[in-house]
């Protein structure tokens, strides 16, 4: 872990460097959650730079290439890279300029470099869109109509699309449902966009139901009638769709 924060202190040092940078935000746990930082975390970060000079640190890596030799990188967005060094230093990282960052949503971060004089409140996120959760009326009907075109795929010979359609979306929505039924172990964060992240840790009692909602690409039926089942069990569900996903579910028997 010592490696991936001295490399951290370099970035930001190589950034210093440069002419037009402005900022280093570390996020997520290099940020402010450093207690939960371990060997598998990665070098999460935005780069922040003058206007007009934003083009010159995402075409131009010269201020990561040289510290250290690069296994891999490649642009994933318009704003940034993936990039792993050869000591399996992970980083992902966007580059914004300074007007960007008031409409961006991101969890609140670590400043570790600046510029003198410069503003560090402008690093508060401000936008917190991705924490809105949807209703639960949603996400058992989005669950239910999951279910039903899911389980037609798959009596279709679409076992993939099945796959997608019950334990990846209709997971998800229960997932949801979970941790709404369940009080959170807050000893362990949030990730304000993607629930899934430590979700055993904070959802332990609803965890125990996952490996029969995951039963994998041949096993798509058995996921989806403990799918139904479940959202059965802990919510007031539609009887006419239950009964036509259960007749889906058991045409072949």
């Amino acid at each position: 872990m010592d490696n991936k924060l001295k490399r951290l202190e370099e970035i930001a040092q190589s950034l210093e460097r440069t002419e037009h940078a402005i900022a280093l935000l570390a996020l997520g746990s290099i940020g402010v959650e450093r207690e939960r930082m371990d060997e598998y975390s990665d070098l999460d970060f935005f780069v922040i730079c003058e206007a007009g000079h934003k083009k010159r640190y995402i075409d131009n890596l010269d201020w990561l290439y040289t510290l250290a030799p690069v296994a891999y990188s490649f642009q994933n967005t318009v704003d940034g890279h993936k990039l792993l060094y050869q000591d399996d230093v992970f980083c992902e990282f966007a580059v914004f300029e300074l007007k960007e960052l008031s409409s961006i949503p991101f969890s609140k971060g670590s400043v570790v470099w600046h510029k003198q004089d410069f503003d560090t409140t402008i690093c508060e996120p401000t936008v917190t869109e991705s924490t809105k959760k949807s209703s639960e009326e949603y996400l058992i009907g989005e669950a239910l109509t999951n279910l039903y075109v899911g389980i037609g795929r798959y009596h279709r010979g679409e076992k993939l699309s099945a796959y997608s359609f019950i334990q990846e979306a209709a997971v998800h929505q229960v997932i949801e449902l979970m941790s709404s039924n369940e009080v959170a172990n807050e000893e362990y964060d949030l990730d304000l966009f993607n629930l899934t992240r430590r979700f055993e840790k904070r959802y332990p009692e609803s965890s125990k139901r996952l490996p029969m909602l995951l039963t994998g690409y041949e096993n798509t039926l058995a996921s989806a009638e403990e799918i139904l089942e479940f959202l059965d069990m802990n919510f007031k569900i539609n009887q006419n769709m239950k009964m036509r996903i259960l007749d889906l579910l058991h045409e072949n028997d």
